[in-house]
């Protein structure tokens, strides 16, 4: 397998918005992330992904963007970025951009001009059609925000696409003149010395040809048939020759709706589209088992469905493209929430496995900001406590038009909302987390005075010092990297058992996912030499015996058979 630097690398995501604020205005900045980058440095990342710090009216938090070249005033200046890129370049860190090119903010330039009239030169720069004869809508695509996926414009009789909000209209990649302005203005950032692109979004960038109608009854962009489009390849291919490999950079794709098939084409092997992508199968809600509505009232997926889907994409893309391993995300609640236990008796025991489980996956591993203190879910009792525009519009629809009653929805939002992810950085246990001298743009987490950055720096068991030794052990072991996957114990329903080869070393990863002790499997005892070592794990004694509650332990095995057998 080749060997590249992205691939060894570990990504820091950060939420610009609640990272820290320099300024005492309760909304987080550029010189505050220049104000943390040693911490950074300490932790041990290489790459930092900064979400979306483009001028924007902000109504999706940064992903309407207005200028592409200007930054968002309550982040700061262009100086201010030209700073802290160069500080993180001196502690050895590299800027990932968040490119978000699938829509652009409606008081974008290019959108202000397109909506002037049908013969404007900046028509055809996004997706205008006229309605039914019966003055509906051009198609029944619906908004991932809820709604229509289509707004109409009375100036010009035409109604133009938003697969978000009204406020995001859906830019027409079919025109080479889009195409061109948007690489130019990629090569612009490269230029100035950023180190690469995370893809918002970037598998729907080409739609079906003549825009049919969807899945009746269903709304988002899977249903579109939006996701995996036509051309979406050769866009990216095109994007590739004109940008991208000029340049020593890390690229990751959102992909929206995106299959193994597919996946291996926009990362593959070859180098040509994306390093590698985002896919949700394993965040998503309850795979096969839908709720009523989508993902708010879904079943949590079995471990057995759960660990399917993570191998299906470890082995299918084996050889054949390249993983990206995460569990956060500004998208996503709070991981130790969501998949481990956040009770004050295993937070810490459950942050530590999670973390095990994911970063000895092959694959480049992506830490969310407070993810490697175990932060957790905010649990919020009050809806005006929210800020996300999905949750909002979520809880008017669901409440107003479904006749869920006002708990059971709040119920959703404080399991599943994005707000969570979105609270501040828990820094210390002063006023505001130590996150502002101000008022918060988004409430803290209550749970800040006992969950915090300066608690876990100087102790040894915390969560933090766990993350500091993955991420060193993947800089130093290029098993952890590079070793083939293969899932172990399929169908048990608490334990998830993985091993990875690569040439006469083994290891195998055994995380527990329940309160339970549990007896070891005879298989799985016979499994480990005697002589094998702890590599990295959550207890601080080895048991041969069980497996402790939330316990991860992974074992190094040198030139010996591993007898486990599916």
């Amino acid at each position: 397998m080749d060997k590249h630097w992205w691939k060894e690398a570990v990504v820091y995501q950060i939420y610009p918005r609640s990272f820290m604020d320099s300024d005492g205005d309760g909304i987080g900045d550029l010189n505050g992330i220049t104000q943390r980058l040693p911490y950074l440095r300490e932790l041990g990342i290489d790459v930092i992904w900064l979400s979306p710090v483009y001028q924007s009216p902000n109504d999706d938090n940064g992903y309407d963007i207005s200028d592409y070249r200007a930054i968002m005033a309550d982040f700061g200046t262009m100086e201010d970025f030209d700073r802290m890129l160069a500080r993180a370049h001196e502690l050895g860190l590299r800027i990932v951009m968040d490119l978000v090119v699938n829509h652009t903010s409606d008081e974008h330039r290019w959108f202000v001009e397109s909506r002037k009239g049908k013969d404007s030169p900046y028509r055809d720069w996004y997706i205008w059609r006229p309605g039914k004869p019966d003055g509906s809508a051009p198609n029944n695509w619906g908004s991932a925000f809820s709604g229509s996926a289509w707004k109409y414009d009375e100036a010009t009789d035409e109604w133009f696409l938003h697969l978000f909000s009204p406020k995001q209209p859906d830019l027409n990649w079919d025109n080479p003149k889009v195409r061109d302005a948007v690489f130019d203005m990629m090569d612009w950032w490269c230029q100035k010395g950023i180190d690469g692109f995370r893809m918002d979004v970037i598998s729907l960038i080409s739609k079906p040809e003549g825009l049919p109608d969807g899945v009746p009854g269903e709304t988002g962009y899977a249903p579109s048939g939006c996701a995996n489009g036509p051309h979406v390849h050769e866009y990216l291919q095109e994007m590739n020759r004109r940008v991208l490999s000029r340049y020593d950079l890390i690229t990751v794709g959102e992909a929206s709706g995106v299959t193994l098939e597919e996946a291996a084409k926009y990362a593959n092997a070859q180098g040509t589209e994306l390093n590698m992508v985002f896919q949700f199968e394993h965040v998503g809600e309850g795979a096969g088992i839908p709720g009523r509505f989508g993902k708010w009232d879904a079943p949590k997926m079995p471990l057995p469905m759960w660990k399917a889907i993570l191998s299906k994409w470890q082995v299918g893309l084996q050889d054949r493209a390249w993983n990206s391993l995460y569990l956060s995300n500004h998208d996503q609640p709070r991981c130790l929430s969501k998949f481990g236990d956040d009770s004050e008796e295993y937070r810490v025991l459950s942050a530590k496995m999670l973390g095990t489980c994911t970063h000895m996956m092959q694959g480049t591993p992506y830490v969310y900001q407070g993810e490697e203190l175990g932060m957790t879910n905010a649990y919020f009792d009050d809806v005006s406590d929210y800020r996300d525009i999905e949750s909002i519009n979520a809880y008017n629809d669901l409440t107003k038009n479904h006749g869920v009653p006002h708990d059971e929805m709040m119920g959703y939002l404080k399991r599943i909302s994005r707000d969570n992810a979105r609270t501040p950085m828990q820094w210390d246990g002063s006023a505001n987390a130590g996150f502002t001298t101000g008022t918060p743009w988004i409430r803290v987490n209550p749970n800040y005075t006992s969950i915090n950055a300066e608690a876990e720096l100087g102790d040894p068991d915390s969560v933090f010092s766990y993350y500091q030794k993955l991420i060193r052990l993947r800089h130093e072991n290029d098993i952890v990297v590079y070793g083939d996957y293969e899932l172990l114990l399929p169908d048990d329903e608490d334990l998830f058992v993985y091993r990875r080869t690569l040439d006469d070393r083994q290891l195998v990863v055994i995380c527990n996912f329940s309160r339970k002790t549990l007896q070891r499997p005879e298989a799985l005892k016979a499994a480990i030499p005697e002589d094998a070592e702890v590599f990295i794990g959550n207890y601080a004694e080895d048991d041969r015996e069980n497996v402790r509650p939330w316990e991860a332990v992974v074992y190094e095995i040198r030139n010996s058979e591993f007898g486990i057998r599916n």
